[in-house]
């Protein structure tokens, strides 16, 4: 049946009203440019004392109540629930809804909150806001909503797929990691979160970046399941020249390990919320660099055109590995980011520190363009970030399940070191035992005393041993090993560094 004019003309009118309220990535972007275009300025406001003066215990004691999640009882797939500022999360965020009307700001409201044992006035405090915000869905049983994703402090966000606990951390952008400069931390400051309709099975979330170098857009768009998935699209613009641009930044923790022992008596033989960075390169290699806790900061890179991925991996799935009832080091998911488009020349850093426990994050890797964005000029990068654990990325053949250090006994004690690397995944069809040999490099400040490959039967894989003396204790040892049959390369490229004593 043809439309009538007038009902033609409510239509027309709804789909201006639509349009007109419409908003987004476009939208953020112009926020971040304009940011760009004047000096940095340093976010106002002070949090009362009794806020600013909580330690750990105290701050995570105030908890949201689930019953004023926002959306409850709405029928939509997704709820938020919001973290109190206090402690050093000390500047408010704004946090907005989009919608068919429009756009509004969620608004704090003190009586939102269980202070729990803390002791505090929230008549007494004026103009407080969100430190930040987490996302609920069923991930793991229809009946509930879980915590799939959290932003909270900085640029810094996590996210849970099916089976995990929360671990390692991504976050917006990094400037300067490392250098002797100091590094400085962007902010988001602002986000928008889309309204989702009740059969939606994704969140679209934008945010606002600031610092005193830079500005960006951010678009996430949240699609939790059994691989909880973020497509991220962001849009920046430098106020002045970046030394390091960090791109697509992780953050981890490792403390100890099979590749290296606890200094001091522990029960758990590992703990880690990352084992090694993985690399994809451009030009089709895989590379594993096992983590370390060094003495000292530790900085090295792989170098690639247009990568095809990388992360920070917990391979090891065996809760005996950890023997960690409370943290679950087991369940700790991987994270790995693949590219989208062509990223050009640059490389993969990854930064370690020394860490005296497992309270600290010592661990990132992120990637660096060898050509950073000039001053004022939009720079574009689109990546997805998936958050694995019972389906993690590898290699398409063989990969390293874990690294063995241990002293060197030949027939007795002596200065020198084991190293075992063991393989496992898709054996290549037709090869024998005898026919799977080892590629090994050690630089010039160690000598290989003895090397083997040997068939591990409880792994159905191979292991890789070598035997080695380091020159210059104070000086670090790289090695690269690789398994390879008739000279073609069978497996990733097992990447170590023996840190400096």
């Amino acid at each position: 049946m043809p439309l009538s004019l007038a009902r033609f003309a409510v239509l027309m009118l709804c789909a201006c009203a639509m349009r007109a309220h419409a908003f987004g990535f476009g939208d953020v972007s112009r926020r971040a440019q304009a940011l760009a275009e004047r000096a940095y300025a340093k976010p106002a406001g002070e949090l009362p004392k009794e806020l600013q003066q909580l330690k750990y215990e105290d701050y995570k004691d105030i908890r949201f109540r689930p019953g004023r999640a926002y959306w409850r009882g709405e029928g939509l797939p997704f709820e938020l629930a919001f973290f109190h500022e206090g402690m050093y999360f000390d500047r408010p965020v704004r946090i907005d809804e989009i919608d068919a009307d429009g756009v509004r700001e969620i608004k704090y409201r003190a009586d939102d909150f269980d202070f729990g044992a803390n002791k505090v006035d929230p008549k007494s405090w004026h103009g407080l806001g969100f430190a930040g915000f987490r996302v609920h869905y069923a991930v793991n049983d229809r009946r509930y909503k879980d915590e799939v994703l959290a932003f909270l402090g900085a640029s810094y966000f996590r996210a849970l797929g099916r089976g995990q606990v929360y671990g390692l951390s991504a976050r917006g952008l990094a400037i300067d990691t490392a250098a002797a400069t100091g590094e400085e931390f962007p902010r988001f400051v602002h986000f928008w979160i889309e309204r989702p309709a009740p059969d939606d099975r994704q969140l679209t979330i934008y945010a606002l970046l600031d610092s005193p170098r830079a500005a960006g857009a951010y678009r996430f768009v949240l699609k939790p399941g059994a691989e909880t998935v973020m497509e991220v699209k962001a849009r920046l613009y430098l106020r002045s020249a970046v030394d390091k641009l960090g791109l697509a930044p992780l953050s981890s923790m490792y403390y100890f390990g099979s590749n290296q022992h606890a200094d001091h008596e522990d029960y758990r033989p590992a703990t880690h919320d990352s084992e090694g960075l993985a690399v994809a390169t451009g030009n089709g290699e895989w590379l594993w660099r096992p983590l370390v806790n060094p003495k000292r900061l530790l900085v090295t890179s792989f170098a690639t055109a247009d990568p095809r991925g990388f992360g920070l991996q917990q391979r090891d799935r065996r809760f005996d590995s950890y023997q960690d009832l409370a943290a679950r080091y087991d369940l700790r998911p991987s994270v790995w980011i693949e590219p989208r488009g062509r990223w050009g020349a640059g490389r993969v850093e990854l930064v370690q520190l020394p860490t005296p426990d497992e309270t600290n994050d010592n661990v990132a890797a992120y990637w660096v363009p060898d050509k950073p964005p000039q001053p004022r000029q939009p720079f574009d990068i689109e990546y997805r970030l998936s958050w694995q654990k019972n389906v993690e990325q590898r290699p398409p053949l063989l990969w390293v399940m874990q690294t063995l250090r241990g002293r060197g006994y030949m027939p007795k004690p002596d200065d020198s070191l084991w190293l075992q690397a063991d393989f496992v995944g898709t054996v290549p069809a037709g090869v024998a035992d005898g026919d799977m040999k080892a590629a090994i490099y050690v630089d010039n400040n160690a000598e290989l005393l003895q090397s083997r490959v040997e068939r591990n039967a409880a792994t159905g894989g191979w292991r890789v041993v070598m035997r080695l003396h380091r020159l210059d204790a104070a000086k670090p040892v790289e090695m690269r090993a690789y398994l390879h049959r008739a000279n073609v390369a069978v497996s990733e490229t097992w990447s170590y560094i023996l840190p400096p004593d």
